[in-house]
C-alpha cells in the first residue's frame, strides 16, 4: 500500500493537473456561454428555425456535460485531500484502502479530461468511419488486418463506443481483405484520428510451417462521419452506383438479394461500399454518408488532387511508412514512431488498451 507521503504527492499532482485543465477550458467562460445560449432559447422566435434550435440545444447539452465532468473530477480530487487529512490523524487502514482506490479512479478521470481538452477541431466530436486494408503478403497481412479490427472493437467497447460494421470482405484463407465500420459516440473521431496510418506487425507466423518470423502491414483510414447538412454538394450525375450480392456473414436474407451497394464518385475516383443493411436503399444512404465524409476531407485540403493525398504519412502500405510497430518476437513491444511512446505488453494493446497512445498523439499535435 502507498505511504501517506506518496498519497499526498499524488494528490498534489492531481490538484495541479485539474487547475491546468480549468485554465485550458475556462470553466467560468463556458458557464457564461451556457447562460447566454439558454437566454437565446427564451426568445419567441427561437423555435421557428428548427435547425438552429436543434443545434443550440445540442450545444447546451454538450457544454453542460463538459462542465459536469470537470466538476465531478474536481470534487473527487478535493475528497481525496479531505480523506488524506483524516488519514494523517487516524492512520485508519480502511481509509487508506479507499484512498488508494479513489486515487487511481481519479487519475483515470483526469487522463480522460486532459484528452477531451485536446479535442477541439471541427469534426472531433463526430462519429468515426474506419477502414482497414491489409498490405502485400496475402494471408499473413489479411490476418493482421483482422487483428487490428478486433483491437479497435475492444477499445471501442471498453470506452463506451458502439461499433457497426458497414462493409466486410473475407480473406482468402484467414483474416480479411477489407473492412469498414462506424464507431459511434461523442468524440469518436477525435480519439481515433490518431490511428490513421500504416500499422506494422512482427511475429512468428502461424501460417508458416517453418516457424519463421514475418513482417506484415495494414493501413487504417479514419474519417469523420458527417451530418446530413454538411457543406458539400454531390451532383447525382457524378455518381455511378453498382449493386451486388453481399459476401459477408449477413444471414440468409442478405445473401439472396442484390442489396449491397458500391458508389463511385466519377470526378475524384473515390469508391465506397456498404453491404450490412437489409435493403439496397439503406445501404445506399450509408454509402452516401461515407462518400460525403471523404469529399469533405478532400475539400478541407483543396490543394490536394487525389483522395490518396489525404493519407499523409500513411503512403504505401509497406516498410518505412508505418506509424506504429507491434512486435511479438523476438521481444514484445508496441512503439508509436510519431511520438516515441512505447509499451512492453503487446497483448494488452491488442486487447484494446490504446488510450495512452492516443493521448500522447493528441498532446504532440495540439495547436
Amino acid at each position: 500500500m502507498f505511504e501517506i507521503e506518496e498519497i499526498e504527492k499524488q494528490n498534489q499532482n492531481q490538484i495541479k493537473r485539474i487547475a491546468e485543465i480549468d485554465k485550458s477550458i475556462n470553466v467560468s467562460e463556458i458557464e457564461n456561454e451556457i447562460k447566454n445560449l439558454e437566454k437565446e432559447t427564451e426568445s419567441q422566435d427561437f423555435w421557428n428555425d428548427t435547425e438552429n434550435s436543434k443545434n443550440v440545444l445540442a450545444k447546451i447539452t454538450d457544454l453542460k456535460k463538459k462542465i459536469e465532468r470537470f466538476k465531478d473530477t474536481e470534487k473527487d480530487v478535493n475528497t481525496i485531500k479531505e480523506m488524506l487529512e483524516l488519514l494523517k490523524e487516524s492512520e485508519d487502514e480502511q481509509i487508506k484502502k479507499e484512498l488508494e482506490s479513489l486515487l487511481n479512479e481519479t487519475d483515470s478521470k483526469i487522463d480522460s479530461l486532459e484528452i477531451a481538452t485536446l479535442l477541439s477541431e471541427k469534426y472531433d466530436k463526430n462519429n468515426a468511419i474506419v477502414t482497414i486494408h491489409p498490405g502485400a503478403g496475402g494471408t499473413e497481412a489479411q490476418d493482421w488486418a483482422e487483428m487490428l479490427y478486433r483491437m479497435y472493437t475492444r477499445w471501442s467497447e471498453a470506452n463506451g463506443f458502439k461499433v457497426e460494421e458497414l462493409d466486410y470482405l473475407d480473406g482468402e484463407e484467414a483474416g480479411l481483405k477489407s473492412v469498414t465500420f462506424l464507431v459511434s459516440g461523442d468524440y469518436a473521431y477525435g480519439y481515433l484520428k490518431s490511428e490513421h496510418g500504416v500499422h506494422r506487425l512482427v511475429r512468428i507466423s502461424p501460417f508458416d510451417s517453418g516457424g519463421r518470423r514475418h513482417t506484415s502491414f495494414a493501413s487504417v483510414e479514419v474519417l469523420p462521419e458527417v451530418t446530413e447538412d454538411a457543406d458539400v454538394y454531390i451532383n447525382p450525375d457524378d455518381i455511378k452506383m453498382d449493386v451486388y450480392r453481399a459476401s459477408g456473414a449477413g444471414g440468409q436474407h442478405i445473401n439472396k438479394t442484390s442489396s449491397a451497394v458500391r458508389l463511385t464518385h466519377i470526378p475524384t475516383g473515390i469508391v465506397v461500399s456498404c453491404q450490412t443493411e437489409r435493403s439496397q436503399f439503406q445501404n445506399r444512404d450509408t454509402a452516401m454518408k461515407m462518400l460525403k465524409s471523404k469529399l469533405i476531407n478532400l475539400k478541407e485540403k483543396e490543394h490536394k488532387e487525389k483522395i490518396e493525398d489525404l493519407k499523409g504519412i500513411q503512403m504505401d502500405i509497406a516498410w518505412g511508412s508505418q506509424i506504429r510497430s507491434y512486435v511479438f518476437c523476438p521481444y514484445t513491444m508496441v512503439k508509436d514512431h510519431r511520438t516515441g511512446y512505447e509499451v512492453g505488453d503487446v497483448q494488452r494493446v491488442m486487447n484494446g488498451d490504446l488510450n495512452n497512445f492516443i493521448f500522447e498523439f493528441l498532446k504532440q499535435n495540439i495547436k
